[in-house]
């Protein structure tokens, strides 16, 4: 199954809400990838650009998209991307297709 990385920030009427009223927001994303079949590895706050991200397993991209799109939709959260994750063999595979391409591919002169 496809892993990605959610990066994302609170917005501030969020961070609010969640100072006034603490909840684990862990399970509200483990809630929401597993609402769309996937599974959650990691949650983290952090600082920085983003406030956190969340390393889940969804079975593709369309899930990926839905994920980015339904925690858009609420206002609770900005400055959302979200990347696929390639491992060690899919990273070969990548440059093997790249090399592939390259030799059919004419650049503008």
């Amino acid at each position: 199954m496809p892993k990605y990385i959610t990066f994302f920030s609170y917005s501030a009427d969020a961070v609010k809400a969640m100072i006034h009223h603490p909840s684990d927001r862990s399970a509200a994303a483990k809630a929401l990838v597993e609402s769309l079949g996937g599974t959650v590895e990691a949650f983290y706050w952090m600082q920085g650009d983003h406030d956190g991200f969340v390393i889940a397993e969804l079975p593709d991209g369309v899930q990926g998209a839905a994920l980015s799109a339904a925690v858009a939709s609420t206002g609770a959260i900005t400055n959302l991307n979200t990347h696929q994750l390639f491992d060690h063999d899919q990273q070969a595979a990548i440059v093997a297709a790249a090399k592939t391409a390259l030799e059919a591919y004419t650049p503008p002169n």
